[in-house]
C-alpha cells in the first residue's frame, strides 16, 4: 500500500509521460499537466475566502457584473494577463467573450505569491475548465514588473 500511495504521489507532483502505441506502430507520446491535490485544495481555500462572494460557488459569475470563470479565455488563454488582474484588480468594465462586466474587481496583491498562484491554478482547473498550472515564480516575475 505505501508503495502505491508513493507511485500516486509521483505521478500527481511531477506529471505523467505515457507512451502508447497505435494501430500503425507509431508511437506518440501524451503529456498530461497533473495539478497536485495540495495545490487545488490550497487554492480552493482562497477561492472561498476572496472569490466566491463575486464568481459564485459554481464560478458563474453574476450576469454583467462579475464574469463567470467557466470556460472563457480570460481563465483559459494568457496566464500573464489572469495573473495581472489578480494582482493590480480592474477598475473599468471589461468585455469577456462578448459579454461585458461592470463590477470593479479589487487587487488582490497582498496575497503570496504562492495563493495567487493556487487560487488561479484552482480556477483553470475547476468549473469544467482544464488547463496547465500557475507557478509562483510566474507570479513573482508579474509582480516584479511593477516595482
Amino acid at each position: 500500500m505505501k508503495q502505491v500511495l508513493t507511485i500516486i504521489l509521483i505521478l500527481t507532483i511531477g506529471g505523467i509521460k505515457l507512451n502508447a502505441q497505435t494501430k500503425g506502430k507509431t508511437k506518440k507520446t501524451v503529456q498530461t499537466d497533473v495539478v497536485s491535490a495540495s495545490v487545488l485544495a490550497n487554492g480552493q481555500k482562497v477561492y472561498n475566502q476572496y472569490c466566491l462572494s463575486c464568481h459564485m460557488a459554481d464560478g458563474g459569475g453574476v450576469q454583467n457584473m462579475n464574469p463567470p470563470l467557466i470556460k472563457t479565455t480570460y481563465v483559459l488563454g494568457d496566464k500573464t494577463r489572469l495573473i495581472k488582474i489578480a494582482l493590480n484588480g480592474l477598475a473599468e468594465e471589461i468585455e469577456i467573450d462578448g459579454e461585458v462586466y461592470t463590477n470593479v474587481m479589487p487587487s488582490h496583491g497582498f496575497l503570496k505569491d504562492q495563493e495567487i498562484a493556487d487560487v488561479l491554478t484552482f480556477v483553470r482547473n475547476s468549473f469544467g475548465n482544464k488547463a496547465s498550472a500557475i507557478k509562483a515564480s510566474e507570479v513573482k516575475a508579474i509582480r516584479a514588473e511593477k516595482k
